[in-house]
């Protein structure tokens, strides 16, 4: 069960006339065409030659974002300003046009929605009995490159499905009903969400996904079949600067975090203290971290002091939950995982990289259903974009940091 502080925080807002608006969005629309790489128009404008993207708009900011049913249901990117704004999601441009993977089509997307295990004892994206390499390592084409249903729409609001059949690593066949709903978020969901007030120097965007998943079949999945979980993933754009924040609950045992998914992080790319994991988010080194639900908090976020982009992500987290391990091997327990993840990417052993990107993630209990149960799991992405002091109060209220001890936590 997701626990929410009561953040007590109100600053004065100055709202800007839908008319501005409107007038700020037609010359932005205008301009499109003519939108540099970075932009929010350019991302839209690419994405519409291979899809038709649907665009949710505020009616009350120059927030918006793109989500395809096409593209496995993902929340593409999301600006705070217009067609001319910051696109804040990673998008892949390169994966559109190329021959189809056989291990992972990454188109990218700020929010895209995945089924765990990846690895464990009953991971979905290995066959029974293969080495957990990767090789052999294949995701579910469901949530990798066949498109989803739309089930409805509105100006604020996309519904989608999709059903599909998994073959685990234990020769159990899963099957499996996705449904996910997207909603752009107004400026009072945002200030009601986190508990702040957007001041007038600073713009944002926030949107909420729904994301549940049926047991579809005639089976229970339990200890011995394996389940699946639903897991969120969310993909940005690194500065040199750029940090992620990861706080803690320091009333409880056991590790902080695994810091050695892809091999161990180097001690000058991740910190821990009083309760505030940092880790360095240049895209520019390999590397994974995971925290157990006894410690995760329901919040983690990300700052890029190069372009002064606060972002928070808020999701559920169940304290005493049962989380998958999601590691490459069968031979960990398969019950003993992480709720939050976190990832930044860098150049690969062999050479190449895919990025870069960086990530935050969170993942769902275990789905212990009987035939026709569901399980559901909220995940929710805001950006603030801006006045550094108004940044900075709105960092402190969500994530129990300041900016300036974010900053210098790598220097």
């Amino acid at each position: 069960m997701t626990h929410f502080r009561n953040l007590l925080f109100a600053l004065p807002i100055l709202a800007v006339s839908c008319s501005q608006n409107a007038k700020k969005e037609q010359a932005n629309t205008a301009g499109t065409a003519l939108l540099a790489n970075g932009t929010f128009g350019y991302d839209l404008s690419f994405l519409q030659k291979h899809d038709s993207v649907i665009v949710l708009k505020s009616s009350d900011s120059m927030a918006q974002i793109i989500v395809s049913p096409k593209y496995q249901a993902k929340v593409f990117t999301s600006t705070a300003n217009g067609a001319g704004g910051r696109s804040f999601g990673w998008v892949n441009y390169k994966t559109f046009g190329a021959k189809p993977d056989e291990h992972m089509n990454a188109f990218g997307g700020e929010d895209r929605l995945w089924l765990g295990p990846e690895g464990g004892k009953f991971s979905l994206y290995f066959k029974p009995g293969t080495k957990m390499e990767f090789a052999n390592w294949h995701t579910p084409p469901a949530i990798d490159n066949e498109s989803w249903q739309l089930v409805s729409k509105s100006n604020n609001e996309v519904a989608m499905s999709k059903t599909t059949e998994l073959l685990n690593y234990a020769n159990t066949l899963l099957k499996i009903k996705m449904d996910r709903t997207v909603k752009l978020c107004s400026t009072d969901d945002i200030q009601k969400m986190l508990g702040i007030n957007a001041q007038h120097k600073v713009k944002a965007v926030g949107f909420s996904t729904t994301n549940t998943i049926t047991n579809n079949g005639g089976k229970a999945w339990d200890k011995t079949t394996g389940a699946p979980c639903l897991w969120n993933l969310d993909m940005f754009s690194p500065s040199e600067k750029t940090v992620i924040v990861v706080p803690c609950n320091e009333n409880t045992t056991g590790k902080v975090a695994t810091t050695d998914y892809f091999g161990q992080i180097p001690p000058d790319r991740v910190k821990y203290d009083k309760g505030i994991l940092l880790f360095k988010a240049d895209g520019k080194s390999r590397g994974k971290l995971g925290m157990p639900p006894n410690r995760a908090k329901n919040m983690a976020g990300s700052y890029d002091p190069q372009n002064k982009v606060l972002t928070i992500t808020m999701y559920d987290v169940d304290s005493k939950g049962t989380y998958l391990n999601q590691e490459w091997t069968p031979d960990k327990p398969p019950f003993v995982g992480d709720a939050v993840n976190a990832y930044n990417d860098g150049p690969l052993a062999a050479g190449g990289q895919m990025g870069p990107f960086y990530e935050i993630e969170s993942v769902s209990p275990a789905a212990f259903l009987k035939p026709g149960e569901k399980l559901t799991h909220n995940h929710n992405v805001f950006h603030f974009t801006g006045d550094e002091a108004q940044l900075n109060q709105i960092a402190l209220k969500t994530l129990g940091i300041s900016l300036k001890d974010i900053q210098a936590a790598f220097k």
